[in-house]
């Protein structure tokens, strides 16, 4: 056998330049595609055909099932997909991947490429000396599809001839012989030549050239295949690792979905080729059975033949596929966490703006819902169920008169201080590394200050609650009743965004925000009026009135901050980056 180790090596380097055309190819096409893409997929519905649509149309486009499951992976582990929607854009991703073969057929099999591939290199080159974006990323997606098809022919090139190496032929014929035995066999090479290479396309393409110098049949091919659509739903699985219980799931659904596909085909084998070679006859290509010739062209058809059918069938079994993918990964509840760990943020969240923006706008709110309400509402000692309950506020303002003892620094440290750090590190991890749109950039910056805003508000609670627990049970009336009035003030807002976060009718409570905002502009100048007339009457201190009036000012800026958060954390409605100079 003249086949030595330089061969092999050469064959190896071939593959190695196939895949970083790929890459090259598919990272161009995800920068100048990618941000729309995942715009549609996380605009996602239940509806199956859409969600279909959406799965051809993302891998199609940035040419990459891979891409495309690890996407849908990543917006499953942030719940941003149900796992029903995750399993039609899989479907969908599977037609999807079947262009690739298809382009690998024509263009390195029916075309030679060869002869332009270089020239398209130089060409897609001279894109990289400009400063727009997008041309750069057209060049890198011309120069990454010349070297995939310079890869292929390289590949050609490098696998061993069997006139000069009739050795393979014997080898392998032992293999090729054993019935559906055989088949079996060669589905499990394709199944673990994907899990190796971690790519179908490229297991595609060597199993394209192998039909093409005569090494294995037609029905050993599609065999091949038919593993290849089994070993790409590892690299799902194993991306999922790492990930909650809905990102296992989708990719469960994703192995059940292509074993089930290969399980029914295996069964109509040999009929399910014969309907293949028809079709390929029909469309005037030869029978792969009488050409070697015309097996590639088989192949893709076959592989596009089954995808499709594959998701005509199972499409209606959505629901139950779903339901024993949740029997096989039971809902696991989060471990807890330390109170200055986040809850949300993880590295795999940041990988994608739309996930990154879900995992940070959670981590916000659970740090306004848990931290910075409780400690608002103890500061003002008032209990937190008290705020939310259907009790009248004069009664529960009357009725808490006991100092809760707490401290405000040591709450903002303990519950605070970290995530807060976290989150800010986040939103700058997002801005600085991922490619960002005009209304990203605009959301991460209203997440931003929201957060900042939740800072401020505990800044200012800390100086009203010294005053709070002077006066909480003072023997002055008018100055404790000042005080209560403060406390039913931020009590009021703080029932109100709980209402406006919680109820499905909330227009009306974001209506009642919206005007106690306004009110808390105009009531600066109101109170300080009346401050001055207690202190006229002496009902209380100078020293009573400056805190009055400092405390005044705070309560009023407390409650634009709090209704700012509500509005940029919970509201549906336009950025509120014109009106944060006036708060």
């Amino acid at each position: 056998m003249q086949y030595g180790l330089y061969d092999i090596l050469q064959l190896l380097g071939a593959l190695g330049l196939f895949l970083f055309g790929m890459k090259v190819m598919s990272d161009a096409l995800l920068k100048l595609a990618g941000n729309k893409m995942r715009s549609i997929l996380a605009r996602m519905t239940s509806n199956r055909i859409f969600g279909i649509s959406t799965g051809f149309l993302i891998t199609s486009v940035i040419q990459s099932s891979s891409a495309t499951t690890l996407m849908v992976v990543s917006f499953s582990n942030a719940s941003l997909l149900t796992l029903t929607e995750a399993i039609s854009v899989i479907m969908g991703a599977n037609i999807g991947t079947t262009i690739t073969a298809w382009l690998i057929t024509i263009l390195g099999f029916k075309v030679s490429m060869s002869a332009i591939a270089l020239p398209l290199v130089g060409f897609g080159f001279t894109f990289t000396f400009t400063k727009k974006e997008n041309l750069k990323d057209i060049g890198e997606f011309i120069i990454g599809f010349a070297v995939l098809f310079i890869g292929i022919q390289f590949l050609k090139d490098a696998m061993p001839n069997i006139n000069e190496n009739p050795e393979i032929l014997q080898f392998l014929k032992q293999y090729t012989n054993l019935g559906f035995w055989s088949v079996l066999l060669f589905l499990m090479i394709g199944t673990i030549l994907t899990v190796v290479i971690q790519s179908s396309s490229a297991t595609m393409a060597l199993t394209l050239i192998m039909t093409a110098e005569g090494w294995i049949p037609f029905e050993l091919a599609a065999a091949m295949v038919l593993g290849e659509n089994i070993g790409t739903t590892i690299t799902a699985n194993l991306a999922a690792i790492v990930a909650n219980y809905h990102a296992k799931r989708t990719a469960r659904a994703h192995l059940i979905f292509n074993l089930l596909g290969v399980l029914w085909v295996l069964i109509v084998f040999y009929p399910f080729l014969k309907l293949v070679s028809l079709l390929a006859e029909y469309f005037g290509s030869e029978s792969p059975y009488v050409s070697a010739a015309a097996i590639p062209v088989a192949i893709s058809l076959f592989h596009t033949t089954f995808n499709i059918l594959n998701t005509f069938l199972l499409v209606w079994f959505v629901k139950p596929i779903a339901k024993l993918v949740e029997k096989i990964v039971p809902e696991v509840s989060l471990p807890e966490k330390q109170i200055d760990e986040p809850k949300f943020l993880t590295k795999q969240s940041l990988k994608y703006p739309e996930t990154a923006f879900s995992a940070i706008r959670k981590e916000s709110k659970y740090l306004f819902e848990n931290a910075i309400f409780l400690i608002l509402a103890h500061a003002l000692s008032i209990h937190r169920e008290d705020i939310i309950s259907n009790q009248k506020l004069k009664k529960v303002i009357k009725a808490s008169k006991t100092d809760f003892q707490i401290n405000v620094r040591a709450l903002y440290e303990s519950k605070v201080k970290t995530i807060y750090g976290e989150i800010i590190k986040a939103a700058t991890i997002v801005e600085s590394q991922l490619d960002l749109n005009e209304t990203q950039i605009k959301e991460i910056t209203e997440l931003k200050i929201a957060n900042r805003k939740m800072v401020e508000i505990i800044r200012d609670v800390k100086e009203l609650s010294k005053n709070v627990k002077e006066y909480l049970n003072s023997d002055n009336e008018y100055i404790q009743k000042e005080y209560d009035q403060f406390r039913k003030k931020v009590a009021k807002v703080l029932r109100m965004i709980y209402l406006f976060r919680t109820e499905e009718k909330n227009k009306s409570y974001f209506k009642k925000l919206l005007n106690i905002k306004e009110e808390a502009k105009h009531n600066i100048h109101k109170s300080n009026v009346q401050i001055d007339n207690l202190i006229r009457k002496n009902r209380i201190t100078v020293d009573m009135g400056s805190s009055l009036v400092n405390d005044n000012d705070n309560v009023n800026d407390m409650i634009k901050k709090l209704i700012a958060v509500a509005e940029l954390l919970y509201g549906n409605k336009d950025s509120l980056l014109q009106t944060t100079d006036d708060d």
